[in-house]
């Protein structure tokens, strides 16, 4: 127990200078720009078609689990607007930093922890590349700006799921349904759960590059950083999304 306590907080304390170094590099040229755009392509169009399978899929078992509750007190015509809520203000920023999760940061922990064990990264310092502004840096910065991208575009694949769902059953035309959604929205609802994925994709980005900078000697660290890459991401989706409910509560 005292040492997996230790564990932790030796952890913790590695992370946090790990992250404050980030912020010290980020803005010490050189800037890698062409790096940066190829991890924007590769967190952001190689994740697509999984986030455009899983908002699909939300947005209809959502729309068609929820209908028979709201047909028996006849608030039909309120499923359009319930669905768009729970997608945008928790749904779909939380499922989809979760998928990201497991695809980006098991991904970048096996990548850079290769890149350690068969000191590619000693062979960059030797090189006088600066590998945390190279590897790190750009990555994070994908991340950061590709996830809210992600999660806006499994909002309207999860709408367009809900429409789908709802006629099912049902019919509505294209047009009305959408003016139910969008008439159930306000800003409140939309700008804190885009502000919290900013969040996600940075630890995601961060918390996937510590563990793959720092793996251990030997090819079995490789899928140790792989594994808790996810692990540790997952569970500060779910940290950061406990606050952001909570501040959001406080305030708005």
């Amino acid at each position: 127990m005292i040492t997996a306590l230790k564990n932790m907080f030796t952890n913790t304390g590695d992370l946090s200078a790990f992250t404050a170094r980030f912020f010290k590099e980020l803005w010490q040229p050189p800037f890698q720009i062409n790096e940066f755009l190829r991890q924007c392509y590769a967190v952001g169009c190689r994740t697509l078609p999984l986030v455009t399978i899983t908002g699909f899929i939300m947005g209809l078992v959502l729309t068609i689990q929820s209908r028979p509750t709201l047909v028996k007190f006849g608030a039909e015509t309120w499923l359009p607007g319930m669905v768009s809520l729970s997608l945008i203000r928790e749904i779909a920023p939380v499922i989809t930093a979760l998928i990201c999760a497991g695809k980006i940061a098991s991904g970048m922990g096996a990548e850079l922890g290769s890149m350690k064990v068969t000191e590619q990264i000693d062979a960059m310092e030797v090189s006088a590349i600066n590998p945390y502004k190279y590897l790190v840096v750009t990555r994070v910065l994908a991340t950061t700006l590709m996830i809210p991208l992600l999660v806006a575009y499994a909002d309207l694949v999860g709408m367009i799921g809900g429409y789908i769902g709802y006629n099912i059953h049902g019919s509505m035309g294209l047009i009305r349904y959408f003016t139910g959604v969008f008439s159930s929205l306000e800003f409140l609802d939309i700008i804190p759960a885009t502000i919290k994925t900013f969040f996600f994709g940075f630890f995601i980005g961060m918390i996937g590059c510590y563990k793959g900078f720092t793996a251990s000697n030997g090819t079995a660290s490789v899928g140790v950083a792989a594994n808790s890459a996810v692990v540790a991401a997952s569970l500060s989706i779910f940290i950061i999304d406990m606050l952001a409910v909570q501040l959001t509560d406080l305030f708005f």
